[in-house]
């Protein structure tokens, strides 16, 4: 879970760091029974431990970072504490949002949930707000509804996207696909360019007001429920 070393934390159980129930634990050779409900009742320096597995998060990604663990550059990994980069297996993102790109991004170390957010099959509803360089002609939403909508160098066309006209150079688009970089590469179809993208939303899960750019939160077996609603 990246707390420590087995020499490690049998230091901290020794300095009385670790508590059980409200019992400090001092030594660290016993066996504990991992439950649901452990978090809840294993403290370290008197916080609760991470879940032991399936930790899902909600991170507002800020722009000028990437979903990457080896690129050059500021990483959204650099965000989350340093011990989870120790957690096996390894935390990655569900989808990505490019670097210019910011909004609403899940990481998780489950990786059945993952392949199952990003499942062509479960049709998972992405919504951005785009800021675009020129005016809206007003045939986009008719375009992007079709489901005839071809990409330039692919084979397949997009999937049925909804169009929602904030003002004239401002929409909101919703897409259940995760093409690179699609969203941008729709609006450039149209001979228009997006130059701010912000995820809002991830099938029922939005953005929280209260969170800012670079904050986060674990979320509940409730809210990764609303994913797929």
């Amino acid at each position: 879970m990246g707390y420590g070393s087995r020499s490690e934390m049998a230091q901290l159980a020794k300095a009385g760091r670790i508590t059980l129930d409200g019992t400090a634990l001092s030594s660290a050779s016993g066996r504990i029974k991992v439950t649901p409900d452990l978090p809840t009742r294993m403290k370290i320096d008197g916080q609760p431990i991470d879940p032991v597995a399936g930790l899902v998060m909600l991170l507002h990604k800020p722009l000028g970072m990437t979903c990457s663990h080896k690129e050059a550059g500021p990483l959204v990994y650099d965000i989350l504490p340093p011990r989870w980069r120790q957690r096996t297996p390894a935390i990655s993102t569900i989808g990505r949002l490019d670097k210019q790109t910011s909004g609403l991004l899940l990481l998780t170390d489950d990786g059945a949930l993952l392949h199952r957010v990003i499942s062509p099959r479960q049709h998972v509803k992405k919504v951005y707000r785009a800021r675009l360089a020129r005016p809206l002609d007003g045939t986009e939403a008719a375009l992007f509804a079709s489901g005839q909508l071809m990409l330039e160098g692919e084979a397949k066309p997009l999937a049925p996207a909804g169009l929602e006209v904030i003002s004239e150079t401002e929409a909101r688009l919703t897409v259940t696909e995760g093409r690179y970089h699609q969203v941008r590469r729709m609006f450039a179809a149209t001979g228009n360019h997006v130059e701010d993208l912000h995820r809002e939303s991830l099938g029922g899960l939005s953005l929280p007001d209260s969170l800012s750019p670079g904050q986060w939160v674990l979320l509940t077996e409730a809210q990764i429920a609303l994913i797929f609603q």
